[in-house]
């Protein structure tokens, strides 16, 4: 189901969710863990909330479990490819429109809070 109103949209967010993650590409990185923030915000489409039920809606909680599980699965060598992997998995939703996901490693720079990439992915347009 879409929007009555092309182009109206909502903002679903998870901020700042910490995690221990096997990232990097460097020796002292290896096999181990490192601190990372995420942030991940979607623009879903504001279909009418018909019942006051999660069903009706795009679940934060789902995709933090998701992003959990797709974290705790090994490791991955660059945040590039951290943040493409969640914005796919936020994409499944057929009702999510845009992703935008930053992934912050906290110890990656000495004397910096954090160093990292952001990435703001849409979904593709279908023909028909």
């Amino acid at each position: 189901m879409t929007s009555p109103v092309a182009g109206v949209f909502r903002r679903v967010f998870i901020r700042n969710l910490e995690l221990q993650a096997e990232i990097g590409i460097f020796n002292h990185e290896m096999g181990k863990t490192q601190a990372v923030r995420l942030n991940v915000d979607l623009l879903v489409d504001d279909t009418p909330v018909l019942e006051d039920k999660l069903d009706y809606v795009v679940d934060y909680g789902a995709i933090t479990k998701k992003i959990r599980t797709l974290v705790a699965a090994g490791h991955v060598n660059l945040s590039e490819t951290l943040a493409e992997r969640v914005a796919a998995l936020c994409l499944e939703d057929k009702r999510v429109d845009t992703v935008r996901v930053m992934v912050e490693k906290l110890e990656a720079l000495k004397g910096a809070e954090s160093a990292g990439i952001e990435i703001e992915r849409k979904r593709a347009l279908t023909k028909g």
